[in-house]
């Protein structure tokens, strides 16, 4: 795929951590290869060329990948159903499911806790860093919330008593076991998802369409 000297480069916003170990097999199949230290963990590099001329690869974190999407600093970002229906934003598109990241947001609390019925509560505290998606869950049910938010070691909150319950992704459970805790109730399954600034899919039609077709293989 070549592209006019002239004109833009394709942005795509990819997140950092452990999804990069799934992108790497995803990339290869549909014939994606970025330049050499994009897997290299020790890289200090944000930005990438790729075997596709007008393709570029930024490295961000989770939650910033629609940030960029949404303000076009990105055309493209590959994100967590998580992080998408946090921001419910009407600034780009989700198009396809890409299953890789599979896991889910859950509500989870200290093994004490687990004898009370949530449910049954009309004001909760919740840490976690999803106060969107966890204030319209628990409104729902018709339980107020205090929310609190952290960006991190969200499990610790529950240890010192600084909430009730937390609302946070869980994968295998291990993160969980080891701070004493148990998963309640999902209240979405996540998986990663390819979104798309509506503007660059405007001005940009054919080059990004030619990077979805790519990913739809």
């Amino acid at each position: 795929m070549d592209i006019n000297k002239n004109q833009k480069k394709i942005t795509l916003a990819v997140p950092k951590g452990r999804i990069l170990e799934e992108l790497s097999p995803l990339f290869s199949r549909i014939g994606i290869i970025p330049e050499a230290d994009f897997f290299d963990e020790n890289s200090r590099k944000l930005i990438f060329n790729s075997n596709i001329d007008f393709l570029e690869i930024v490295k961000v974190r989770s939650f910033d990948v629609a940030t960029f999407v949404k303000y076009a600093g990105a055309d493209l970002g590959i994100c967590g159903l998580d992080v998408i229906k946090e921001f419910a934003d009407e600034d780009f598109f989700t198009t396809l499911n890409l299953n890789i990241g599979n896991c889910r947001l859950s509500i989870a609390g200290s093994q004490n806790l687990i004898d009370n019925n949530w449910q049954t509560k009309s004001h909760l505290r919740i840490a976690t860093k999803y106060p969107n998606i966890t204030s319209k869950f628990f409104a729902s049910q018709g339980i107020q919330t205090e929310i609190i938010k952290l960006n991190g070691a969200i499990e610790i909150a529950s240890k010192l008593q600084l909430c009730d319950y937390i609302v946070d992704l869980v994968s295998s459970g291990r993160t969980l076991k080891e701070n004493n805790m148990i998963e309640i109730i999902k209240i979405i399954d996540v998986s990663s998802h390819l979104i798309i600034n509506k503007n660059s899919l405007k001005n940009f039609n054919y080059l990004i369409n030619q990077i979805i077709s790519l990913f739809d293989e």
